[in-house]
């Protein structure tokens, strides 16, 4: 795999071409100047060839040709260009540009969409009365992109399945992998986070039944989304993409198992608030006693606090208001 990778890298190449502006000015001043030579050639019925057939063919083929050349590169934009098919460089700067008129531009992420979607468009243009049919540009974005792909139904560290849904923020970095090296960088991308979201999620548990340092989904999503994103980059670094950030946007158990560990979570907070309760409750009742014998009010016996106590454990603890019995005899 290293071997295969050193052998697909390419080094983006930045062009730093003439400005267009100058260029396409000084064509369109030639151009109408052969045009006026070949009027006034007409018009005057002397015919010069030294001075007609040049005109005629700059007119006609050389400045034509020359307009291929021009090139406008709008900001956050790229061009990657081939000349016979070999990589001849890339245009990142914004602005207009003259380059060699053979160099073509290279996108094969247009040229996918163009060919599975050329039949269809013909169709609806057939149908709308010759309407045009839109093709998308050879240019590439590099602008910050939003890559969501479909919820997946995965299983965490303990076999439980869970729905769970990622955002990923991403953009061209360079453009010659990105090109050059995949065959259709966006689905590379789609593929490579859901294959890498899985290997993620199979690391950690959905939720954790007790405290404990260690990570879940659910209490450590910054640290899973962080570990998501180095993941996903490890796995696009062919393809010239940078991951700026991968967050999670769903996570929830599968409808399978939803109930039941609902039962269970409800099952947990109720053990944990009896917990504290009763921690409390004892807490409570040790001050009463401690209170009641420093302060010489009653002098209980072993028989008399145990009840004392039963009393107001059942009264603290339980899950409804006591009803209060008011005694009006003796104790004793």
């Amino acid at each position: 795999m290293k071997e295969f990778n050193k052998q697909m890298q390419y080094e983006e190449k930045i062009l730093k071409p003439i400005n267009g502006m100058l260029v396409l000015i000084l064509n369109i001043l030639l151009m109408l100047l052969s045009t006026f030579g070949i009027i006034l050639a007409g018009a005057t019925l002397i015919v010069i060839p030294v001075v007609l057939v040049p005109a005629i063919i700059y007119l006609c083929i050389i400045g034509l040709f020359l307009f291929a050349g021009i090139k406008i590169i709008k900001p956050n934009e790229a061009l990657v260009l081939t000349l016979f098919g070999r990589y001849y460089g890339t245009l990142k700067a914004e602005g207009i540009f003259f380059v060699n008129p053979f160099v073509v531009g290279f996108n094969p992420v247009a040229e996918a969409f163009n060919e599975a979607h050329q039949q269809t468009l013909k169709e609806a243009a057939a149908n709308e009365k010759k309407s045009p049919i839109p093709r998308v540009s050879k240019k590439l974005s590099l602008k910050t992109m939003t890559l969501s792909n479909e919820k997946q139904k995965i299983n965490d560290l303990l076999g439980n399945p869970i729905i769970i849904g990622i955002v990923v923020i991403w953009r061209v970095e360079n453009t010659a992998k990105a090109v050059f090296n995949v065959d259709n960088f966006r689905e590379f991308l789609s593929m490579q986070c859901d294959s890498s979201l899985r290997n993620i999620v199979r690391l950690y548990p959905y939720d954790l039944s007790t405290e404990s340092d260690e990570k879940s989904l659910r209490g450590s999503s910054q640290e899973v989304a962080a570990k998501l994103q180095e993941e996903i980059q490890k796995r696009v670094d062919i393809a010239g993409i940078e991951i700026l950030e991968a967050r999670i946007t769903h996570l929830a158990y599968a409808p399978e198992i939803a109930a039941a560990m609902l039962q269970r979570q409800q099952a947990s907070a109720i053990i944990d608030a009896r917990k504290m309760i009763v921690e409390g409750a004892v807490g409570m009742v040790e001050m009463a006693l401690n209170k009641l014998s420093e302060n010489n009010i009653v002098d209980l016996d072993q028989e008399r606090k145990a009840a004392m106590v039963s009393n107001l454990l059942i009264v603290l603890c339980g899950s409804k208001d006591a009803q209060p019995i008011i005694n009006s005899g003796t104790i004793y």
